[in-house]
């Protein structure tokens, strides 16, 4: 088994703010690299490719072009819109000597080992391999329009329309409501069922044959992970047991609980890659 390992980095990040989640200090190296290194320690694993964001690719290989190198990684351009134009960019960087493919989301850290030989045994025998945890939650469906939901406060309905003399009299009253917050809500429509549905994670483990298929039909809008595009090919997809500690970063608050899931504790001060 010659395994390629699509790193997928090529996201705006938008829900994480202004900073760059990937370079993230993680226990002394970049969030990006702690995603990376448990794949480098794999006797099956000989490429490693990293897609990164095609608008800032440049700044992306100053940042860890030379950590990425001395890991055995090559660097590649991403996609711009969907998940699925940065993996079908790095699929024409896999060496020619490979027969499966792992594709695995650059912001989560914490894979470990144990999750990636139930996904590689799982994988000698079975096409498409994916890991996943049941859904344990509570499912509802809701609408699309979102709501304030909170009591709006004087200040706000004076800015509304009620006019300056409604909203001074009612600031004068020992009974005027206190500043509010916004509350954004949506309305419920029904609960979901959550019989046999699981929770996706990564890596992804494919045939490389067979992922070369997926990726070559005409459309593949709306694919939101690998599996999606074999499973519209009517190929069967195996999922093994996923890890709970092994979560995407996709906001601050995802970051803190990695870290504290890593046993890291402490600021760094500046992103880890300006550090040496």
């Amino acid at each position: 088994m010659h395994i390629s390992v699509i790193i997928t980095a090529a996201g705006s990040s938008r829900r994480f703010g202004e900073a760059d989640k990937l370079a993230a200090d993680f226990g002394g190296r970049p969030l990006l690299l702690r995603s990376i290194e448990p794949f480098t320690k794999r006797d099956e694993v000989h490429a490693i490719i990293v897609a990164g964001p095609p608008d800032d690719l440049d700044s992306f290989r100053d940042r860890y072009g030379a950590q990425l190198g001395f890991l055995g990684g090559t660097i590649v351009e991403g996609g711009r819109l969907e998940r699925w134009e940065t993996v079908r960019n790095a699929l024409g960087a896999v060496p020619p000597e490979t027969t499966h493919v792992a594709i695995h989301d650059g912001a989560r850290p914490l894979v470990d080992e144990t999750l990636i030989d139930r996904v590689i045994e799982a994988g000698r025998t079975n096409v498409a391999v994916i890991p996943g945890l049941p859904v344990r939650d509570t499912l509802k469906r809701c609408g699309e329009e979102i709501f304030e939901a909170a009591v709006r406060d004087a200040t706000v309905d004076a800015i509304l329309g009620l006019g300056d003399e409604a909203a001074d009299a009612l600031l004068e009253e020992d009974t005027a409501p206190s500043p509010g917050h916004q509350v954004p809500a949506r309305r419920v429509g029904e609960t979901v069922p959550r019989e046999r549905l699981f929770r996706v994670q990564t890596p992804q483990l494919f045939d490389v044959d067979l992922l070369r298929r997926a990726y070559a039909q005409e459309d593949l809008t709306g694919a939101t992970d690998d599996a999606m595009l074999v499973e519209r090919l009517g190929e069967p997809v195996v999922m093994v047991e996923g890890d709970e500690r092994n979560l995407k970063v996709t906001t601050p608050g995802d970051l803190e609980i990695a870290k504290a899931l890593a046993g890291l504790r402490g600021e760094a001060g500046k992103p880890a890659h300006k550090r040496f």
